[in-house]
């Protein structure tokens, strides 16, 4: 019997297996990796302050032992009049933070980061989310577990860096949001 998947199934199937999967290309570089810290973004540029960027609800999901990538999601918004990019960050739990995505390319379902990082329009709010855009903690330190928080800073091109706390959510949670469980 054969079964055949359309690209949305597949594609939201590759989406909640994400986090409980390595990348091979970075699962490969954890184990050389060295820590990176975000010097580009030190002081805000003109004209633009980490006032004007505001970040809601960032989580990411519980993590299996010795795993070594998870991912970070949040909605961000500019109330600033200059449009501005998010290009990297550090956290307490990787060695290594990066901006990803995650898109359906002639049918196949890719991940790569950013390398110019993700531009957040002026007066406007970009969301990360599973099967999307996302940070990427790459070379963890140790288990990301549910219900714990750790700090991290993002760095952006004009703001400067933006310091968040990020909560831990079950294993195959789709939002931040604590779900109602019968």
């Amino acid at each position: 019997m054969t079964t055949r998947l359309s690209v949305a199934s597949l594609a939201l199937a590759l989406a909640a297996a994400m986090p409980a999967m390595a990348c091979a290309e970075h699962a490969a570089k954890a184990e050389t990796a060295k820590p990176v810290q975000l010097a580009q973004a030190a002081m805000p540029a003109a004209g633009q302050s980490a006032a004007t960027i505001h970040l809601a609800g960032p989580w990411s999901r519980a993590t299996a032992p010795g795993a070594k990538v998870a991912g970070g999601f949040f909605t961000l918004s500019n109330k600033g009049g200059v449009a501005d990019r998010l290009i990297g960050g550090s956290a307490e739990i990787s060695n290594t933070v990066e901006v990803h995505e995650m898109a359906v390319i002639d049918g196949v379902m890719k991940m790569r980061a950013l390398a110019k990082g993700l531009e957040v329009p002026a007066g406007g709010s970009v969301e990360l989310k599973p099967g999307s855009f996302h940070i990427m903690f790459i070379d963890l330190k140790r288990q990301l577990k549910e219900g714990e928080s750790f700090k991290g800073e993002l760095g952006f091109e004009k703001a400067g860096k933006v310091q968040v706390e990020s909560k831990g959510m079950p294993v195959g949670a789709r939002t931040g949001a604590t779900e109602h469980k019968h």
